[in-house]
C-alpha cells in the first residue's frame, strides 16, 4: 500500500479543520476520504484562517480530477501524488496552490488481548461480508489483505464449480460461468468493497445466460394467465356475481411486476364488502379478491412508490403482490383505504404501545447456566419489575452477547427455550447478527409478525488496525408498523487507560454502521430511527487510582453508588459531549458488573496476573444500555438492573425495559371537500456552524410526511463575533397528507450541507408536534459524526386543512369536520382526503389541488391556523392520558377469561404499584413553548367501552404490559362510527 502523508484517509471535517488551524499557515493543506461519494477524496487548504475545500473526482476511467474554479482547465491524473505535485504550481484555481502538507498524527499502537483470536474466513456473501462489516477503501493500489481475501473467494467458488455436475448445461454456459469465476469475480467483489451492491459482471453473465428467455416470456405469459382466469372462474363459484357485489369502491391504476416484466392493472378496495379486487383490464372481469383478514401486511418501499402487500392464500401459504404507484401521495391514500377497511371489519386494533426487552451480557467465554430466567424476569438489582409481572410477556426481546462461546442456532434454541419457560409463548426469531463473538438476537411474539419489516443488519470491526473483530459493533434496524427501531450491540475497546480509544471506536460505529433507510444517507445511525438503543460491553471503567480497590469494594458494599458514578468514565465523557451526545441512561440503582470471581456475586477480582506485571481492573460498570428517541415522542422506562443469580461470567448480565409508543397506518377522519393543500413552513431559521470553511451552504429536509426530500436555496452567509459563521434560511415544504392530527405526530430531519463538496455540517430533527399552536419556536443542537458541530434556531408553523383542529390530545375532546351519516351519527366509513368520497357509488379519484395554490404568504401568529388549547380546568393538575391500545397475548394453557376486557373504568384503589410517569424524548431539541400532551390515537369501529369492575388480571390470560392509576377517573372512550 502506497503511504502518502498527507493523505489522512477517512478523518471528519471537523478533525481536518482542526489540524489545520494548527498548522497556521497559508497554503496548508491535507487530504481526506470524501463523506459524501464513494472513491472520492477532498482536498483542504487554508488560506487567511479559512478553510477551502476542493472535491477530487474520479471518472469512468478512474482518472482524478480537482473541481476547482471556473475557467480553470481540468486536468486529469492517474495517481494521487500527481495530482498533488501540480497543485504546487500557483493559478490552478485554488484559493491558493498548495504549500505545506499537514501530515497525519500518529496514534498509539493498541495491545492484542492475549485470547486466541478465530481465523478471519472468507465471507458467505460478497456484499455482507465486504461492505457491511465496516471496511475501508484503500487507495492507491490494493493491500495485501484485499488481494489475500479476493483470492480465497475465487479459490473458494472455483473449487465448487469442479464439484459440481455441469455436463447437461450449453456449453457456451459452461465457458461463460468459468470465465467470470477466474477473471471477474475479484472485480466485482471489490467494487462491493467500495459500495457498489450491483454486481455488473455478474448481472452481464445472467443476462447473457437468459438472452432469448425474454422472448419466450412475452410469448407465452398471455396464454398462462388467459389459461389462470378460466381455471379460477370454474374453482371459484362466486366469481360471476363479482361485480354486482363489488359496489362503489375506488379503481386505481398500478404497475405489477412478474418474473422481470412490468404489466399494468387495475386494484379496487371495496371498504362496504372488505374485499380488494385485482382486475387486468379498466373495464373487464375481476381477476382475483382477497377479503380483509386474509390481507396480513403492507410494506411500504423506502426508495421507490412500491407497495407489497402480502396475503395469506388457501393454503395457508404466504403470497407477496407487489405494486408501483404514481407517486408515494397515491399510495399513501390507497393504504387508508386498505386501513379503513380492515378497521371496519376487524376486531384486533392495531397497538400503538407496546414493551421491549433489551438486554447485554458479556458471557466470557464460557456456556450459560441451566436457568436464565431472572434475565428476561428482570430480577435482581436495580430498578427491578414487581413479582406479580413475571409471566407478562414483553412484545420485543433484544439480547446482546459479547465474548459468546456458543452458534447461532444453540444460542436462539436457548433463548426461545428460556422465553417458553417463563412465558408459555413461542417467539419468532426477526433477526440475528454476529461478529466473531459479539451477537445480537432480535425475538417477538408471533402476532407481531405481520407488522416487522424493512430488516437490516450490518456490523463493523474496531479491533486492532480496525481489521480485527475481537472488538466492534453488531447493529439490526427493523420497522415495526410505522415506528423505526435501531439497535446496536457493541464491544469497545477494554483497559482502564484508554478511554480515549473507546470514544474512538463509538464514532468509528456511529459513521460506518450501515442500517435503516438508506434514503437518509446524509445521516448516521443517530437520526434514522425513531428509537435507537445501544447496548453492549462498553468498557468504560471507574477512573480511580489502583490503591483505591479497597475503598471502591467497601462502598459498593455500601451502596454508596454515586460516590462511584461520578467517577465514571461514561458519565464524565457524555457529560463533556464527547461520546453519546444526547443519549439518555435510567439512573443507576446496582452495583457494578464486573469484574466478579466466576461461580459467585460476592467478591471482585480487581487483579489480574500478566507478564507484565499486575494488572488491576477496579469494579466499574461496564456493562451498559442507553437510548435516543426522536423529541416528543413516547417512551418509558420500566426497570434497568442486573441479574445477581447468573455467575458462569465475570460479567452480571444487565437488563432494560421500555415501553414504547408506536404508530400504524393513517386514516384521515376528514370531509375530502374541505380538505386543502397543506403546508410546513420554516421562517426565520438560523443555522450557527462551527466550521472555518469558506463556502455556501444549503438546507436538506427529510420526511416520511414529503414526498421526496427537498433541498433549500442557498442561505445567506453572516460571519459570528466568535468566529463562527451564521447562515439564514427559509422554506416552505408541501406534505403528502394535510391532516393535522397526521401532521403532529410526523418528524423533519434537517441536515445543513456545503455547496462546494456536498458534505453534512450537521444534522438535526424538529418535531411537528412542537408546532402545536400556530407559531411556535425552535432551538435544536446539530451533530456531525457524534459531535456537536452548532445549532439551529427558527420558527415552524402548519397549514393544514382549513386550520381544523387535531382530535382527542390526552383526553380532551376536539372539533373535527366528521362525515355524518343520515342518522346523525358519525359515518362507519371515513374519506380518504386523496382519492375522495367512497360514501357515494361511483365517488371517483378526486385531482390534486394545483401546489402553486398552496404558496400562501404565513405570518407568525395567525389564528386562522391555530390548534386548540388545553381546557383552563385544573390547571395544576397534568393531563390524563386516554387508554391506549396495548399488545396482549392469551397463555397457551390457561383458560380464556370470561370476564368484562374494558379498561377505561379501573380506579386507583384497585392497584397497589405507584403510578407510572410517562416521560418524552427531547432528542437535542429545546422548545420556548410548554410540551404537548401525548395524543391519543382514535380507530374507527372501536365499541363504546362500558364501566366495569375492576378486576385482576394476574389469574387472567389477558395480561396487559402496563396499568396505570390515575388521579382522577378516566372518561370512558367516546363512540365512533
Amino acid at each position: 500500500m502506497v503511504y502518502w502523508p498527507w493523505h489522512h484517509g477517512n478523518i471528519t471535517r471537523s478533525k481536518a479543520e482542526d489540524l489545520l488551524s494548527k498548522a497556521a499557515k497559508d497554503g496548508s493543506f491535507l487530504l481526506r476520504d470524501s463523506e459524501s461519494i464513494q472513491g472520492a477524496y477532498a482536498l483542504c487548504v487554508l488560506f487567511q484562517n479559512c478553510v477551502y475545500t476542493y472535491r477530487i473526482l474520479p471518472n469512468e476511467e478512474r482518472k482524478l480530477s480537482v473541481q476547482a474554479s471556473e475557467g480553470v482547465p481540468i486536468r486529469f491524473f492517474s495517481v494521487l501524488a500527481d495530482l498533488v505535485e501540480t497543485y504546487y504550481s500557483p493559478n490552478m484555481g485554488l484559493a491558493t496552490h498548495l504549500q505545506f502538507p499537514v501530515q497525519k498524527e500518529e496514534e498509539p499502537e493498541e495491545e492484542p488481548d492475549p485470547a486466541k483470536y478465530p481465523p478471519q474466513l472468507p465471507p458467505r456473501n460478497i456484499s455482507g461480508g465486504l461492505s457491511a462489516n465496516g471496511s475501508k477503501e484503500t487507495h492507491g493500489g490494493e493491500s495485501q489483505t484485499s488481494e489475500l481475501a479476493c483470492a480465497s473467494l475465487r479459490d473458494t467458488y472455483l473449487q465448487r464449480l469442479q464439484q459440481l455436475d455441469m455436463s447437461n448445461l450449453p456449453e457456451e454456459h459452461q465457458q461463460s460461468i468459468q470465465e467470470y469465476f477466474h477473471t471477474s469475480l475479484c472485480l466485482d467483489a471489490e467494487q462491493a468493497q467500495n459500495g457498489n451492491p450491483n454486481f455488473p459482471r455478474l448481472k452481464k453473465l445472467i443476462m447473457g445466460i437468459c438472452k432469448h428467455l425474454n422472448s419466450e416470456i412475452s410469448r407465452t405469459l398471455p396464454t398462462l394467465e388467459a389459461f389462470q382466469r378460466l381455471l379460477d372462474q370454474q374453482l371459484s363459484p362466486g366469481v360471476g356475481r363479482m361485480r354486482s357485489q363489488v359496489g362503489c369502491g375506488l379503481l386505481l391504476q398500478v404497475k405489477s411486476e412478474l418474473l422481470g416484466l412490468t404489466n399494468k392493472m387495475f386494484i379496487k378496495v371495496d371498504v362496504e364488502t372488505g374485499k380488494i379486487y385485482f382486475k387486468k383490464y379498466k373495464d373487464g372481469p375481476e381477476d382475483k379478491y382477497f377479503v380483509h383478514n386474509k390481507i396480513l401486511q403492507l410494506v411500504k418501499s423506502q426508495k421507490v412508490a412500491k407497495l407489497v402487500i402480502v396475503v395469506e392464500t388457501e393454503k395457508e401459504k404466504t403470497l407477496r403482490k407487489e405494486f408501483v404507484f404514481d407517486d408515494t401521495k397515491k399510495r399513501e391514500g390507497f393504504c387508508q383505504l386498505l386501513q379503513q377497511m380492515k378497521n371496519k371489519h376487524s376486531d384486533k386494533p392495531e397497538p400503538d404501545m407496546i414493551t421491549v426487552f433489551v438486554g447485554t451480557w458479556n458471557m466470557g467465554n464460557a456456556s450459560p447456566p441451566h436457568s436464565i430466567a431472572s434475565w428476561f424476569q428482570c430480577k435482581g438489582q436495580g430498578k427491578t419489575r414487581d413479582d406479580t409481572a413475571d409471566h407478562i410477556p414483553h412484545d420485543i426481546y433484544v439480547i446482546g452477547t459479547q465474548e459468546d462461546p456458543l452458534g447461532e442456532k444453540e444460542w436462539i434454541d436457548t433463548l426461545k427455550s428460556a422465553l417458553r419457560g417463563t412465558t408459555n409463548i413461542s417467539f419468532k426469531q426477526v433477526t440475528i447478527q454476529t461478529l466473531w463473538n459479539i451477537r445480537i438476537v432480535v425475538l417477538a411474539k408471533p402476532e407481531h409478525e405481520n407488522r416487522i419489516s424493512h430488516i437490516f443488519s450490518d456490523s463493523v470491526k474496531t479491533g486492532i488496525a480496525n481489521a480485527l473483530g475481537n472488538k466492534g459493533a453488531v447493529g439490526v434496524s427493523f420497522m415495526f408498523n410505522g415506528t423505526s427501531f435501531g439497535f446496536v450491540n457493541s464491544h469497545l475497546t477494554s483497559g482502564s487507560e484508554k478511554k480515549l480509544r473507546r470514544n474512538q471506536n463509538y464514532v468509528s460505529i456511529l459513521r460506518f454502521l450501515n442500517l435503516g433507510d438508506k434514503k437518509l444517507n446524509p445521516f448516521d445511525i443517530t437520526h434514522r430511527f425513531t428509537h435507537l438503543f445501544w447496548l453492549g460491553d462498553l468498557n468504560y471503567r471507574i477512573e480511580l487510582p489502583s490503591t483505591e480497590a479497597e475503598s471502591i469494594v467497601t462502598k459498593i458494599k455500601q451502596q454508596q453508588y454515586q460516590e462511584l458514578l461520578c467517577r465514571d468514565q461514561l458519565t464524565i465523557e457524555k457529560g463533556e459531549g464527547k461520546v453519546f451526545l444526547h443519549y439518555d441512561e435510567e439512573e443507576i440503582t446496582f452495583a457494578p458488573t464486573y469484574r466478579f470471581e466466576r461461580d459467585t456475586r460476592e467478591k471482585y477480582a480487581y487483579t489480574k496476573a500478566k507478564a507484565t506485571g499486575t494488572k488491576y481492573n477496579l469494579p466499574s460498570w461496564c456493562d451498559r444500555v442507553l437510548r435516543r428517541s426522536y423529541p416528543l415522542v413516547h417512551v418509558f422506562c420500566q426497570s434497568y438492573g442486573c441479574t445477581n443469580d447468573i455467575m458462569t461470567s465475570d460479567h452480571s448480565p444487565v437488563f432494560s425495559t421500555f415501553e414504547v409508543g408506536v404508530s400504524s397506518q393513517f386514516v384521515s377522519k376528514h370531509d375530502p371537500n374541505s380538505v386543502s393543500q397543506g403546508g410546513i413552513k420554516f421562517m426565520n431559521c438560523v443555522a450557527t456552524l462551527m466550521t472555518k470553511s469558506k463556502t455556501k451552504f444549503f438546507i436538506e429536509y427529510h420526511s416520511s410526511c414529503l414526498e421526496k426530500f427537498v433541498k433549500s436555496s442557498e442561505g445567506e452567509n453572516q460571519d459570528h463575533s466568535d468566529g463562527n459563521i451564521k447562515v439564514r434560511f427559509g422554506n416552505q415544504l408541501v406534505p403528502i397528507i394535510s391532516d393535522p392530527e397526521y401532521l403532529l405526530d410526523q418528524h423533519i430531519l434537517l441536515c445543513v450541507k456545503s455547496t462546494d463538496c456536498d458534505e453534512s455540517y450537521g444534522e438535526g430533527c424538529v418535531a411537528l408536534r412542537a408546532a402545536e399552536s400556530s407559531y411556535t419556536e425552535f432551538q435544536v443542537t446539530l451533530t456531525h459524526h457524534g459531535e456537536r458541530t452548532g445549532t439551529l434556531t427558527g420558527g415552524v408553523q402548519l397549514r393544514t386543512s382549513g386550520g381544523k383542529q387535531t382530535e382527542k390530545l390526552y383526553g380532551e375532546t376536539l372539533r373535527t369536520n366528521v362525515i355524518v351519516g343520515e342518522d346523525g351519527k358519525p359515518a362507519e366509513m371515513f374519506d380518504n382526503p386523496l382519492y375522495g368520497s367512497m360514501g357515494k357509488c361511483g365517488g371517483g379519484a378526486k385531482d390534486s389541488p394545483d401546489p402553486q395554490s398552496s404558496k400562501d404568504h404565513l405570518t407568525a401568529p395567525d389564528p386562522y391556523f391555530s390548534f386548540p388549547k388545553p381546557s383552563d380546568q385544573d390547571p395544576d393538575r397534568p393531563p390524563v392520558p386516554t387508554p391506549r391500545n396495548r399488545s396482549y397475548t392469551c397463555s397457551e394453557t390457561k383458560p380464556p377469561s370470561s370476564g368484562p376486557t374494558s379498561f377505561t373504568s379501573l380506579h386507583p384503589q384497585s392497584y397497589t404499584k405507584n403510578p407510572v410517569k410517562p416521560s418524552r424524548s427531547e432528542g437535542g431539541m429545546v422548545l420556548t413553548a410548554n410540551k404537548p400532551p401525548l395524543p391519543m390515537k382514535s380507530r374507527p369501529g372501536q365499541a363504546e367501552a362500558t364501566s366495569t369492575k375492576p378486576r385482576d388480571y394476574r389469574d387472567s390470560s389477558e395480561l396487559p404490559s402496563k396499568l396505570r392509576p390515575t388521579s382522577r377517573p378516566i372518561q370512558p372512550l367516546p363512540k365512533e362510527g
